[in-house]
């Protein structure tokens, strides 16, 4: 059963690292290549959608994260689970209190009613973005370490 439960936390936190990772290093700059209105609206979208989708995502890597880390935590790599889970718990309070403002103003951005500062305010997610993104990376290979 713990076999299971390694390999399950493993993929979810993994697929989440690629699609946050594709947000940063494709959707993004795609979308910041777009003629403003579209820029602005896709970001918009996808602010709604991932909004309401990756909170989920994240608070089940974490619970998968410490169910492992306290199943397995007389054997090899506990260690590297718990500082998994405490990345995983990083992640979670950055983005509550450095991503979600951010993201709750734009995805209710229109040509019409977008601030002036709206790339700053883009600019400024795609930083927080980027380091949020190193952080769940490094969880995933401690977890992927703690397989061996």
């Amino acid at each position: 059963m713990l076999d299971a439960l390694k390999v399950v936390t493993t993929v979810v936190v993994g697929v989440m690292v690629g699609v946050e990772f594709s947000v940063a290093f494709v959707i993004n700059p795609i979308l910041n290549g777009l003629p403003e209105d579209s820029g602005v609206l896709g970001r918009a979208h996808g602010g709604r959608m991932l909004g309401a989708l990756m909170p989920v995502w994240y608070i089940t890597s974490l619970a998968l994260s410490a169910i492992w880390a306290v199943a397995g935590w007389h054997r090899h790599g506990a260690g590297l689970v718990v500082i998994a889970a405490a990345l995983l718990i990083l992640s979670v309070i950055m983005s509550l209190l450095l991503l979600v403002p951010i993201n709750n103003r734009g995805k209710t951005w229109t040509p019409e009613n977008r601030p002036e500062d709206w790339k700053e305010q883009m600019n400024r997610w795609d930083r927080f973005h980027y380091v949020r993104v190193a952080v769940i990376v490094a969880a995933f290979a401690l977890l992927a370490a703690a397989l061996a």
